[in-house]
């Protein structure tokens, strides 16, 4: 399975970054083998608006099916529960940590939003 991980770093020890849309890093780790695939998000960092929906986009066309974050505005909650990407929000510690718990079920997927949108 493949979990995006939004983080400040680019390895499995960085910690989380608890911004989706405009994370520092977005790593998709497949779980079975721990590797991970960096996407580059500096484009959404920038953003004026819309980096949320463009990272949900960018994470969905990497194939992945779970997103491990601390925040998720609601323009990008809705452009994820389209694409059929479960989000598990409040996420805090190191990339392998979170996808460790996720992994262990001790985490619970997100009904909504967890913050405003930006403007």
């Amino acid at each position: 399975m493949k979990v995006a991980v939004t983080s400040t770093g680019t390895e499995l020890s960085s910690p989380i970054d608890p911004r989706f849309g405009r994370a520092a890093h977005i790593l998709v780790v497949d779980t079975e083998t721990m590797s991970c695939e960096l996407l580059d998000n500096s484009a959404n960092i920038r953003a004026f608006k819309g980096a949320g929906i463009q990272a949900a986009t960018m994470i969905a066309d990497a194939g992945v099916q779970v997103l491990l974050t601390g925040y998720c505005g609601p323009n990008a909650f809705r452009t994820l529960e389209a694409a059929g990407i479960k989000v598990v929000s409040d996420i805090q510690g190191t990339v392998e940590q979170a996808v460790q718990e996720f992994l262990q079920g001790k985490v619970q997927y997100s009904q909504g939003a967890n913050v405003e949108g930006h403007w």
